[in-house]
């Protein structure tokens, strides 16, 4: 791209020093060149944000492995409560902040609306077809939304 730019602003300057002096020609010429290499400034430029920007993503996702690491020392009781060791020996119960839904009813609930709704569109036999959807993608939601719950930490990975 930056190659086509160079050789239709020399063809152009050309093109257009046909009636003009030599004077104008050399300024033409330079203007060109000045906008050329302004261009690949500009373009070293946005190569550099976008270096920073993916240095700032990778310093943040280690942030937040560092996070998950932390609470994943920690071990949950079976009380619902979260109990951790201080670095002084002592043992410290909080309660758990696990509100709302669990990625795995989310998924249950998705995938059966979505399965029922493609049942009854494939199979348009009384509401057979939409049962069988509805089963399958609460079943394949089920799985996937408690792969989730596992990464996330809210269901301990199978040992």
């Amino acid at each position: 791209m930056k190659k086509i730019l160079m050789v239709a602003a020399v063809g152009a300057t050309v093109l257009a020093s046909c009636g003009k002096s030599e004077k104008q020609v050399a300024l033409e010429k330079q203007q060109a060149l000045t906008a050329y290499r302004d261009s690949i400034k500009l373009d070293s430029f946005k190569r550099a944000e976008v270096e920073a920007e993916k240095q700032r993503v990778e310093e943040q996702h280690q942030a937040e492995l560092a996070a998950a690491r932390r609470s994943a020392a920690r071990s949950y009781s079976s009380s619902g409560t979260v109990t951790s060791t201080t670095s002084s020996g002592g043992v410290t119960n909080t309660q758990a902040q696990k509100k709302g839904w669990s990625a795995a009813a989310k998924g249950t609930a998705i995938g059966a609306g979505v399965g029922a709704l493609g049942g009854v569109l494939i199979d348009k036999k009384d509401g057979r077809g939409a049962i069988i959807g509805g089963l399958a993608g609460a079943g394949a939601g089920y799985v996937i939304g408690r792969a989730e719950d596992r990464k996330s930490g809210r269901v301990q990975p199978k040992q």
